[in-house]
């Protein structure tokens, strides 16, 4: 009986005792080389999967099967094929397709149509280009327009799933491009692979031949067997052994050695799968934070393009600066708080730096930096006391793709008429960000003892009359009179005695 365990140690095997499979290959090779009974070849598979689907939903074969079962396709003027209305989407008869099911369509005067369908690749590879004109009735689209409108400027998708479709569809545009149909022999010009939302796994480590649980730091003293557990049953690595003894029935009597009274599990950070226990339910979060809530958490776990570990503990910072920025617009007791003061130029600095910053961010998809500069802003404007319209609305028109909900409410809780979606986007102005003051460092004899701070336009005179009458700077010269005032603009002050 054959071992299917690559990594089983073979035996009674002569020259490939104590090897597992990885080992055992290459000596296999070398041997038989050696004995001219073959040389070693790398073969490559291609991966070529079925171009048609046992469902209802694709599009259908224009494809008719006469009585001795040869395949003729429907002339153009048959075309498009419609798929019949069914009531039940069951497989039809002898394992074939739903659409097996309606005899009126698959049954006509000149055989029988087919019943499978075409994948989702079939129409989604190339669909792009009907969207650029959707109510032509000659062609899917007109030359001159797929010429103006050209490629998909970016492409985001899954690495695992983008492969198969970018081949498909490299290979959709490259034909009709050959045919004449469009103009172009790619059909998008940039491509982003979003990473994975990795699960975080929690481990249980239990004495092997009984049923007791020993704490993660305390598992090198036992011999343990690990398990997984529930991912839901952990604040952070401890464990809540009501929940996990209450799990499953294996586990009502279970007993635990703790470390400073509680169970800390061990912890990976893999795929979330059900048969790890680590899959974090999206429409639990929404339920307990919202869905703003949930978006920008996403976005803040890390770059785009990078796999990030979800941690549920991470989500309440993005939880507490939406309540943050709510506090800007109403108080529980005020009720809305928003005023039609004039913005000062701090003010205005904050938000401009903001507009650029996100401008900047979005159009690289760098979401992550773009969250933590959102939380800086709304952190900013409350030590401040901001409550000002000139400022907020701008801001929360940045915010509104971020965390479209929380913006809507508050956009119309400001008085606006009109949704949020239907506001331009703010105009950054770089004049609000040329700095008005400057704190100089003041050393005395080269030795920074104070700040001192001045209009950028101030002159050398009078910085020098304000800094030798400071009363730091008259402590540290001790009554010494003054040798050298040295002043470089926009950087430093140094007093020399």
């Amino acid at each position: 009986m054959a071992c299917t365990q690559k990594d089983a140690i073979l035996q009674h095997s002569e020259f490939l005792d104590g090897c597992n499979y990885q080992q055992a290959l290459p000596k296999v090779i070398e041997q038989l080389e050696q004995k001219k009974q073959g040389i070693p070849k790398v073969n490559y598979r291609m991966r070529d999967a079925g171009f048609s689907r046992q469902r209802y939903w694709g599009e259908p074969f224009p494809i008719i099967y006469d009585a001795e079962g040869c395949a003729t396709a429907l002339p153009e003027d048959a075309l498009p094929l419609e798929l019949p209305h069914l009531e039940t989407y069951s497989a039809g008869p002898g394992g074939k397709g739903p659409l097996a099911n309606a005899s009126s369509w698959t049954e006509t005067e000149t055989g029988i149509r087919e019943t499978d369908t075409m994948p989702g690749y079939a129409g989604s590879s190339w669909y792009y280009l009907r969207y650029m004109d959707p109510l032509n009735d000659e062609h899917f689209c007109d030359p001159q327009i797929s010429q103006y409108w050209n490629q998909v400027d970016v492409y985001i998708g899954g690495a695992e799933h983008a492969v198969g479709h970018l081949l498909y569809s490299r290979m959709w545009c490259k034909v009709l491009c050959d045919l004449g149909y469009i103009g172009f022999d790619e059909p998008y010009k940039k491509l982003i692979n979003q990473g994975m939302i990795q699960g975080n796994s929690r481990l249980v480590y239990r004495i092997k031949g009984s049923n007791t649980f020993v704490s993660a730091g305390l598992k090198d003293q036992y011999e343990t067997d690990t398990l997984y557990t529930e991912y839901a049953f952990c604040n952070g690595l401890e464990m809540d052994l009501d929940r996990f003894k209450a799990w499953k029935p294996e586990y009502h009597d279970a007993t635990f050695i703790l470390e400073e009274d509680k169970y800390i599990c061990g912890s990976l950070v893999e795929k979330m799968s059900k048969r790890l226990f680590n899959v974090v339910n999206p429409d639990d979060m929404v339920a307990q934070y919202g869905a703003d809530t949930f978006r920008m958490y996403e976005m803040f776990l890390g770059p785009i393009e990078l796999s990030k570990p979800w941690d549920t503990k991470g989500i309440e910072g993005v939880h507490r600066f939406l309540k943050k920025l709510w506090r800007l617009f109403a108080d529980e007791e005020k009720g809305v708080v928003l005023n039609n003061e004039e913005p000062n130029p701090e003010e205005l600095k904050i938000l401009h730096k903001c507009i650029k910053k996100i401008d900047q961010d979005t159009a690289q998809f760098a979401l992550n930096t773009a969250v933590s500069q959102f939380m800086i802003t709304v952190n900013e404007l409350s030590t401040l006391q901001c409550h000002k319209r000139a400022v907020l609305q701008p801001l929360l028109i940045l915010l509104s793709p971020f965390a479209p909900h929380i913006c809507e409410e508050l956009w119309q809780m400001s008085g606006e008429p009109n949704s949020i979606l239907d506001a331009p986007f703010p105009n950054f102005e770089a004049a609000h960000l040329v700095e008005q003051e400057i704190n100089y460092p003041v050393a005395i004899n080269g030795k920074t003892r104070t700040e001192v701070l001045f209009a950028v336009d101030a002159t050398e005179d009078d910085i020098k009359k304000v800094v030798l009458e400071h009363e730091v700077v008259l402590k540290w010269m001790e009554g010494k009179p003054l040798r050298k005032f040295i002043w470089v603009k926009g950087k430093m002050i140094n007093v020399v005695v």
